[in-house]
């Protein structure tokens, strides 16, 4: 049998471990990528606006459509190519580093300037408490996690988020950054000339507006119980906090369910080796799930 290709940095690797192991990627259920498993199919908005892949980007109308949902002035909001784009921008211009190790890979790492802080922070899934303090905050999953867009921090230089988790369409690339106008115009200055495509912005006002963030909250919280109910009837501990994932401890458990058409995060680049990071996905993938952990002897 095929071996299962190394973990890429920051999961999400479903297809090129799926062509190592000779499996049809669209039926390999990937969940080292932590997206919302609630949220409807995208593709039938998308192809309400099809004639947009005809014009140039204009984030204009996207940008105050967001920026009425986070409660904020759309000068302070800034549309990017995925919440990567936004974390690149906001280390480019303002640098900085983590809070405290371990957090998520593509924040930066020096130990002068801002501190930056993932929330709920990643990979433990735990949300900030009332009064922490950071920098830079990182809300790419605060929506899945509390039901609400946004903490709303007024003391921080900036806050970042993905749009893309929250609705479960990383193809898209669809992220954020609030801050105040002055630094949203720096930031635009780094970004490339249309950097967020025709077709995600003209989806985007129908996405917010078909939104059930404490539907999906409440119902991520049941399926987390859930998944970590069946890792125990598989004699698997799972630590599970506020996040859509929970952190099981057996080493190797990636490799085991790989063949058997199940992808999860190795933690090792989290400096957590012997630790998998599990996605919580819906119904059908608890089942998908149960099935690979019982082919794979778990």
């Amino acid at each position: 049998m095929p071996s299962v290709p190394s973990a890429g940095a920051h999961g999400g690797d479903g297809a090129a471990v799926a062509r190592a192991l000779g499996l049809d990627p669209a039926e390999l259920l990937d969940l080292s990528q932590t997206m919302n498993p609630l949220a409807p199919a995208v593709a039938p908005l998308l192809a309400g606006h099809l004639d947009a892949l005809g014009r140039y980007p204009d984030p204009a109308a996207g940008t105050r459509e967001l920026a009425a949902v986070l409660g904020v002035e759309p000068e302070r909001v800034l549309l990017t190519n995925g919440g990567s784009e936004a974390i690149h921008l906001v280390a480019s211009e303002l640098g900085g580093g983590v809070r405290s190790e371990p957090d998520f890979g593509l924040h930066p790492r020096s130990p002068d300037g801002p501190r930056w802080r993932s929330d709920p922070h990643s990979p433990s899934g735990v949300l900030a408490a009332f009064g922490e303090q950071a920098d830079v905050w990182d809300e790419a999953f605060y929506a899945l996690a509390t039901g609400r867009w946004t903490a709303g921090r007024d003391g921080a230089a900036a806050t970042v988020g993905s749009l893309t988790k929250t609705f479960a369409c990383p193809g898209l690339r669809l992220g954020y950054v609030v801050a105040e106008p002055g630094l949203v115009d720096r930031l635009r200055a780094r970004q490339p000339h249309w950097s967020v495509g025709s077709l995600a912005l003209a989806v985007l006002p129908d996405l917010l507006a078909g939104a059930d963030l404490p539907g999906w909250a409440d119902g991520i919280r049941a399926l987390r119980r859930e998944l970590v109910d069946l890792l125990a009837g598989h004699g698997l501990e799972a630590d599970a906090a506020d996040a859509p994932w929970v952190l099981v401890h057996r080493d190797g458990l990636r490799e085991a369910l790989a063949p058997h058409g199940v992808l999860v995060r190795d933690c090792t680049s989290f400096g957590r080796p012997g630790v998998a990071r599990v996605a919580v996905p819906g119904t059908e993938g608890l089942s998908r799930l149960e099935q690979a952990l019982g082919a794979a002897g778990v």
